[in-house]
């Protein structure tokens, strides 16, 4: 009850999650009177709000989780990598994790001395510099939130944004004490210094990862991976912001956003559906509607809706009720994940087969990541789908197992991860048919599609085989920072991508 009355206490504008000033009025707080411990949990606020609603949004329709529905519109965009430089896909999302965000816990930083709140600002700050840079591969660091010292911040590689964040949080860690406590109300965690050791264990394992496919490093941080999982302490349970109600602006940012502002523009694409049913999988119920046509599970292919039609040659063929919808009513008060113990556990997986060399230590991994996620959904194994995953055949074919029973596993939980990890581990892999030949042959048991695989759109703007790997810098950025890079063509890889 505490959580959800102070979250809707920052919601309702008592505290701003950007500057927290507002003029001379009496009965708020100016900022040289705000304490550290009110300003943290505005940043926590701001950091689910937009990693959880616009960025959770793109990069749904990226992980091919998401596809347009054909009778709508407002998404076709991000369906078919149409979307240019001035269309804000991040940019609001941007600004605020930037001014408002990490403005915010760079005050907690100047403000507290209390070494637990130094601590937890410091690993909600890592996680989101993580994500900025996994989404534009570059961002202003060390010359970032100095105010009049650096109006116009230089724009630092992504690998030393990492290596940075990462400095700074093992930092803050060694100033903990057995007895460090919180000061600051914790939206997240109520103050657990073993969860917030463990978030931040999560985010080194994670981090790591993407170094040593990034080549940076790259043998110190295997050796560094694998003291982690071998020696390391994580989080119990998820890493989520879970203080929403099914009340006007007290609902999880995305539901808000798409299934109170407006109408469903979400259906569910055919990648996703093709592996779900092809290992038999129940959490096919979880998040998804079957067509009202057909009571039967259809994915639409990306970028199809316009294509599909014409081969159809009645829209009314292709329209809602013919392909299943994403089913809102399970995200009114849905948390927004910042790590699942699924993923936490795929990682480890990943670990221990890849670099450990242990197949039993890896193959319980991989079972405790899928025990979790179907717990999290309400969902019970069963024989069918445990025949389909079973923990069998090479190195390789293990891996490819981990990888995709991941992204399963952050499919309704943690878009913005499920992108970032298919992009680094190729997994789903982009199919080598197209996505004509996979809508002729969807009902062909001897199609050459193999269930799971991206497809690239059908409509594509980028071009034949080409794929979204980043997002546009911010144009205010652009425009009116001249130390801001020019951004790339969108299918250019981050620096880990290879």
């Amino acid at each position: 009850m505490k959580k959800l009355l102070l979250y809707t206490t920052l919601m309702a504008g008592v505290l701003s999650g950007c500057d927290l000033d507002i003029n001379d009025d009496p009965d708020y707080p100016m900022n040289d009177q705000v304490t550290a411990d009110l300003i943290f949990p505005a940043a926590q606020t701001l950091t689910a709000s937009h990693i959880g609603g616009q960025i959770y949004n793109y990069a749904g329709f990226f992980a091919q989780y998401f596809e347009q529905r054909p009778e709508a519109s407002q998404y076709d965009n991000l369906a078919t990598y149409s979307f240019k430089e001035a269309d804000d896909i991040m940019d609001y999302a941007y600004s605020n994790l930037t001014a408002g965000a990490l403005k915010d816990l760079k005050e907690v930083l100047d403000k507290s001395e209390n070494p637990a709140d130094r601590f937890a600002a410091t690993v909600l700050r890592t996680y989101i510099f993580q994500v900025l840079v996994d989404n534009f591969d570059r961002c202003p660091y060390t010359e970032a939130l100095l105010g009049e010292e650096a109006l116009n911040p230089k724009w630092d590689e992504g690998s030393s944004v990492y290596v940075g964040v990462l400095d700074e949080m093992d930092a803050a860690e060694a100033e903990l004490t057995a007895t460090s406590a919180m000061d600051s109300d914790d939206l997240m965690l109520d103050g657990d210094m073993d969860q917030w050791r463990g978030f931040a264990n999560a985010l080194r394992l994670r981090m790591y990862l993407r170094l040593i496919q990034g080549g940076v490093d790259a043998s110190g941080y295997e050796a560094k991976v694998k003291d982690l999982v071998q020696n390391g302490t994580f989080f119990t349970g998820d890493i989520d912001f879970d203080a929403y109600s099914n009340e006007s602006n007290k609902r999880n940012p995305w539901y808000e956003t798409n299934a109170m502002g407006l109408t469903g523009n979400h259906c569910v694409a055919y990648p996703l559906i093709s592996y779900l049913e092809a290992t038999g999988d129940p959490r096919i119920s979880y998040g998804i509607s079957k067509a009202e046509a057909t009571q039967t599970y259809v994915g639409q292919i990306p970028g199809g809706k316009t294509e599909t039609r014409r081969v159809l040659g009645n829209a009314n063929l292709w329209m809602n009720k013919h392909v299943s919808g994403i089913d809102y009513t399970v995200g009114a008060t849905k948390p927004v994940c910042f790590f699942t113990q699924a993923e936490l556990q795929f990682l480890k997986a990943e670990v221990f087969l890849k670099y450990l060399n242990n197949d039993a230590a890896a193959e319980t991994a991989f079972n405790a990541g899928i025990d979790a996620d179907f717990a999290v959904r309400g969902v019970k194994r069963n024989s069918t789908f445990n025949n389909n995953v079973m923990w069998n055949g090479t190195t390789d074919e293990k891996l490819h197992l981990i990888y995709m029973q991941k992204w399963v596993a952050l499919f309704y939980m943690d878009h913005m991860e499920a992108w970032s990890e298919a992009r680094r581990t190729d997994c789903p892999s982009f199919s080598d048919q197209t996505a004509a030949y996979i809508f002729e042959h969807r009902e062909d048991n001897a199609s050459l599609y193999n269930a799971g695989d991206f497809i690239y759109p059908w409509t594509n703007d980028l071009g034949d085989r080409r794929a979204v790997k980043r997002i546009f810098y911010p144009l205010d950025a652009v425009l009116y920072n001249p130390n801001a890079p020019e951004s790339p063509e969108l299918d250019t890889p981050v620096w880990w991508d290879k």
